[in-house]
């Protein structure tokens, strides 16, 4: 796989690929291994694997650089196409959040309301729940605190509202819960159970040796050539290919033609402690003191046993282009509105160009998310490269005649 600052420059490419994250990943490999087409994968970092790369410190833990990476699906099609590079190690995210000096579960369920109020006004409260709702509920907050008809129980929802959801979501977007898509507020439970269990997915679990040792793998094709530290519009002049899949950012792409589209960034601070544990969950939720939203404790991901750890407390930040990452699509209506214009100028190019991937649909996605979006498109791509063969083939049986 090349890698150099020369590479792909002068030879036919099929197809050029731009982002070596999981959707361009995934496109390269099916593409290269079952349409044994020949791929240039560009990434404008100097590492494959895009947000989800990770690395082994100095002290020897394997560190996640761009924050905790959990993967969960319910597709068995999906987990068992990423099984054929990775073995996994069975993982359950757990999640803690500090209220009020309290460290409870979250989302908020029955051990939470244990945990934070008096005894018996908690078993009242359980009670209510189950009565109203049913044992084993995910109920949305904003349906309890809006719609609840158990007065008792609208003050619950008002009171993990603000304690647990509302000062998180400032810190985490910029903005006041009601100046975002109400489906950031709508996905917010509270769950009728005491399973403490962030995901409930079928399939669950981390690349047994990590995720760049995963990406590869799923690389390593001789139809795949690699080329680090390019990405940019500027970078594909001269590189001779047929197709293109670009995975930035859509409005980069179009030279922010209808403006910039808003992103919220992420800053991580990593710090080592000579200590075994630091928390004794991987993640740890501050959603009103410090400005920080959460600690990550990378050890509990992999079950490594070192004599010291690292963690990396999460700074959300404003993003400023060129200076740090586009994390989070900022879901607004004014947003989706100008994504729309973009995508208007997609549908110009006829198929020449295709953007897939969180920052090219302007849409954020956990990880089996990608792996299903770029699996469903090569699908697309496979019908297309088979009926264009079949007219070929139709041209050359023609000119024989």
């Amino acid at each position: 796989m090349g890698r150099g600052p020369k590479a792909g420059r002068g030879v036919k490419f099929d197809w050029l690929i731009v982002g070596a994250g999981f959707t361009g990943a995934v496109l390269a490999e099916r593409i290269a291994s079952q349409l044994n087409q020949r791929v240039l994968l560009m990434e404008r970092r100097d590492h494959i694997g895009g947000n989800a790369y990770d690395y082994y410190d100095e002290h020897g833990v394997l560190v996640q650089r761009y924050g905790a990476h959990i993967f969960h699906t319910n597709s068995r099609k999906i987990w068992d196409y990423l099984s054929q590079f990775t073995s996994w190690r069975p993982y359950s995210h757990q999640v803690r959040a500090v209220v009020e000096g309290k460290t409870i579960p979250v989302p908020f369920n029955l051990n939470s309301l244990e945990a934070l109020f008096p005894r018996t006004m908690a078993e009242r409260l359980e009670s209510r729940l189950v009565a109203s709702y049913g044992f084993g509920a995910a109920v949305p907050i904003l349906k309890m605190m809006l719609e609840g008809k158990d007065a008792e129980l609208k003050e619950l929802a008002t009171y993990i509202y603000r304690n647990v959801f509302e000062g998180y979501t400032f810190k985490q977007w910029g903005l006041n819960p009601d100046e975002l898509d109400k489906s950031v507020t709508g996905r917010v439970p509270v769950v009728v159970s005491r399973d403490n269990r962030y995901f409930h997915d079928a399939y669950q679990g981390i690349p047994r040796l990590g995720y760049t040792e995963m990406f590869r793998r799923i690389l390593a094709h001789p139809n795949i050539q690699i080329l680090l530290k390019s990405g940019c519009s500027a970078d594909v002049d001269g590189i001779r290919f047929g197709r293109m899949v670009f995975t930035g950012p859509i409005d980069e792409y179009f030279n922010y033609l209808h403006g910039a589209l808003p992103y919220r960034s992420l800053r991580f601070e990593l710090r080592h402690e000579p200590r075994t544990e630091y928390q004794d969950v991987a993640q740890v939720n501050y959603p009103n003191e410090h400005l920080y939203t959460r600690i990550v404790e990378f050890k509990h991901f992999n079950g490594q046993n070192t004599p010291g750890t690292t963690i990396a407390c999460e700074y959300p930040d404003a993003y400023e282009r060129g200076l740090n990452e586009p994390y989070y699509p900022i879901p607004r209506e004014e947003n989706r509105a100008r994504y729309a214009l973009y995508l208007d100028e997609a549908k110009q190019l006829r198929g020449k160009v295709v953007f897939a991937g969180r920052l090219a649909d302007y849409k954020y996605y956990n990880m089996d998310q990608a792996v299903g979006r770029a699996l469903k498109l090569f699908d697309e791509i496979a019908v297309g490269s088979e009926t264009v063969g079949k007219e070929n083939n139709v041209r050359a049986a023609a000119s024989a005649v």
